[in-house]
């Protein structure tokens, strides 16, 4: 695609201002990004349904929805393999706020963030750069860089950016590939101690994070 082309433009555009809002939505404090993740909700979807696409080039219909299934089971052995190493070593520990609520607003939102990556993302990147190959590693890149300063879930999220972006290339579905990264970041936050990922937490909220006190 021609640097000179309006298309080439309107995908710059819609790159910068989805990835714009939704780091700005991360940064800011605890009160004010309730009322904008809304905001970045709406005009996330907005810019990726404004094409108009079919749900399976969303990756949310039918297609490659029972070739992709695999990818949930081999989620759940390395959940498993990961809890037995780190209660083998010590690092186990209860879940923050583990209760069905919070656990499925996790889930939902790691589906969502498949979305971003592969819907708004990953098509943008690939016109941009001529090709899929560069946009999976750029992708991942940006997937990653939105977790700092939590170094140690933005090293996890480029790994997992990069496996889950050339999987959904293969598979054009989201459903399998975002209850694996729910159930592989529930698996982060129990087998990894709270004192370097902070909750999960990313952004404002990383640094603003304090240990809580001993139980009594």
């Amino acid at each position: 695609m021609s640097r000179s082309e309006p298309g080439f433009t309107r995908d710059l555009i819609e790159l910068v201002l989805g990835y714009g809002l939704i780091l700005f939505v991360l940064w800011m404090p605890e009160f004010p990004q309730r009322i904008l993740s809304p905001v970045a909700l709406v005009v996330t979807l907005t810019i990726v349904l404004a094409r108009r696409p079919s749900l399976d080039d969303l990756g949310i219909g039918w297609r490659g929805l029972g070739r992709s299934f695999w990818i949930l089971p081999a989620a759940i052995v390395i959940t498993i393999a990961s809890v037995l190493v780190a209660k083998q070593i010590g690092t186990l520990h209860p879940l923050y706020k583990g209760d069905f609520k919070h656990i499925a607003g996790y889930v939902v939102w790691t589906l969502y963030q498949q979305f971003l990556m592969n819907d708004l993302f990953m098509p943008r990147l690939s016109r941009l750069l001529g090709g899929e190959g560069a946009a999976v590693g750029v992708a991942a890149v940006l997937f990653a860089t939105a977790h700092l300063p939590n170094l140690p879930l933005t090293a996890a999220t480029l790994v997992w950016g990069a496996i889950s972006c050339t999987l959904f290339l293969r598979y054009r579905n989201l459903y399998a590939l975002g209850l694996a990264q729910g159930l592989l970041g529930l698996c982060f936050a129990v087998c990894v101690p709270d004192a370097l990922h902070h909750h999960l937490r990313v952004g404002l909220g990383y640094l603003r994070y304090s240990s809580p006190g001993p139980r009594p």
